[in-house]
């Protein structure tokens, strides 16, 4: 079947599942009647602001000076504030909490997914296998507060034990308006859902490619965020002393299309990198000014490193290598309409061959995104954002390009849409985000269910779906990377 036909039948599949579904609910209660937070006429909180991401990446704990959340979906107060008083001498979770300093929770969490055909770059079918358990703990005093998570993962398929901390970081306020946080920590902004241009933050393809909980995109940063919180603009500034890229595809367990080869590759011809890694020397700082404008947030972003993936090359020896970047940009957000949108620009400076007389460096590029979401039916939620990359310097581009090498178009289109739907009081969650690109003629589906059978209990499967007529473009070159997967876990 064509990439573009699969794609839309899909769609069509999971629109026609949904209707029939939506059909055989409980018609909707009256005006006044429904539970607060479900009301339809309400507009749904969209995905991917930094503050804002989904469900899973956000950061816990983070400062933020956002527009009003919609109705329903207000950050719980802190305990003690949003209930009837009690005595805390009888409470026994108090009691408990005075015996031990520090008190954990987490999540055990186990995970299989296999490719639906072989792979004849890999030499095993399967691309998830492994057993999580994560551990967070918090402690404050006064002006003083102290976070750790930190994850423990057998990987069945690689037959390797290790130790994932996804934050140990400390915050300090020394006055109402200044918050500052040093350590380990996951870093987010920007107003995409799952499209980053001024999220210049380390992201993790790998897992988000495999089936891991989406939470696990976004990567941790050692780096120190500062954050001046005021009446006339907000201002944050991390700085990270040494640079940290994204967790991306090497080949190792994904395949994906070597130009220097010609074709796609996998595990015997994985990717061999340059990383700048000296601690002050090749270091990143970005920086955010924001604020809110009635109901809109606006917001300015600059960024000064390297490219998060690989890009660019050396010949010899054959290494990849990222590229000296700084990116300019800005964004607002707000409500439209019964929706929430946003728009984002950024301006990525490969100041290391501005001329684009080198093939093996990124040439600078002109992004663009745009976005609505808003909810369509009861419980039904809607989000589609189109996204451009637009390449400076093209002729010089195309003038230098080795003969071996495929030359990728000057603008490359995307467009994705976000479908969710609720079901049984919200335990039963249908999902589909879809990315398509009508220049790359390719597309990339993640349909995924999920239930919650009780309060620790939650069980999911869903998928990764690759498509393109041609081996080169993005999502094409990981057609035989297609693969679905299952995943079950219990909170405590």
């Amino acid at each position: 079947m064509r990439p573009g036909y699969a794609f839309w039948v899909s769609f069509l599949i999971v629109l026609m599942i949904v209707s029939v579904v939506a059909q055989a609910e409980e018609p909707a209660l009256p005006a006044g009647l429904e539970p607060v937070g479900k009301s339809s006429s309400e507009p749904a909180l969209p995905v991917g602001l930094e503050p804002s991401l989904p469900a899973g990446l956000d950061s816990v704990g983070e400062r933020t000076q956002e527009p009003a959340l919609p109705s329903g979906l207000e950050p719980a107060l802190p305990e003690g504030l949003g209930a009837a008083p009690f005595n805390e001498e009888n409470d026994s979770a108090s009691a408990l909490r005075k015996e031990s300093p520090l008190q954990f929770h987490g999540f055990w969490d186990v995970r299989a997914g296999s490719r639906i055909t072989s792979d004849p770059a890999q030499a095993k079918d399967a691309t998830l296998g492994e057993m999580r358990l994560q551990l967070k703990t918090d402690k404050d005093w006064d002006r003083v507060f102290i976070e750790f998570t930190g994850d423990a993962l057998f990987d069945a398929i690689e037959e390797r034990a290790r130790i994932d901390l996804r934050q140990l970081r400390l915050t300090w306020t020394p006055v109402e308006s200044l918050d500052i946080r040093i350590g380990r920590q996951v870093l987010t902004w920007g107003t995409g859902d799952m499209l980053f241009i001024n999220d210049l933050f380390p992201k993790d393809w790998r897992s988000y490619f495999s089936g891991r909980d989406v939470e696990y995109l976004k990567a941790p940063s050692n780096a120190a965020r500062i954050g001046w919180f005021n009446e006339i603009m907000n201002v944050e500034v991390v700085y990270t002393p040494r640079f940290n890229p994204d967790r991306y595809i090497t080949g190792k367990r994904f395949s994906y299309f070597s130009p220097m080869h010609g074709k796609t590759v996998g595990r015997k011809q994985q990717v061999h990198t340059i990383e700048p890694d000296d601690w002050f020397d090749n270091d990143e700082i970005a920086v955010r000014l924001y604020r809110n404008l009635g109901s809109a947030q606006l917001a300015l972003y600059g960024y000064s490193g390297y490219w998060k993936s690989p890009g660019g090359m050396q010949l010899f020896p054959s290494r990849a290598i990222f590229p000296k970047l700084r990116v300019y940009g800005a964004s607002i957000r707000g409500a439209l309409g019964k929706g929430i949108a946003n728009l984002e620009f950024g301006y990525y400076d490969s100041y290391q061959d501005r001329s684009g007389s080198s093939p093996f460096i990124n040439n600078s590029e002109i992004r663009f995104l745009a976005g609505y979401e808003r909810e369509i039916g009861h419980e039904f939620t809607a989000g589609i954002q189109y996204y451009l990359e637009y390449m400076q310097q093209y002729k010089a581009y195309k003038k230098t390009l080795p003969f071996f090498m495929k030359a990728r178009d000057r603008d490359r289109h995307l467009i994705t849409l976000r479908l969710t739907k609720q079901l049984l009081q919200q335990n039963l969650i249908l999902s589909l985000f879809a990315y398509a690109s009508p220049s790359d003629s390719d597309s990339y589906l993640r349909p995924n269910v999920s239930y919650k059978i009780n309060d620790n209990w939650t069980v999911d499967f869903g998928g990764n779906i690759f498509m393109g007529r041609q081996r080169h473009t993005f999502f094409g070159q990981f057609e035989d990377n297609t693969n679905v997967y299952a995943g079950a876990r219990v909170a405590f």
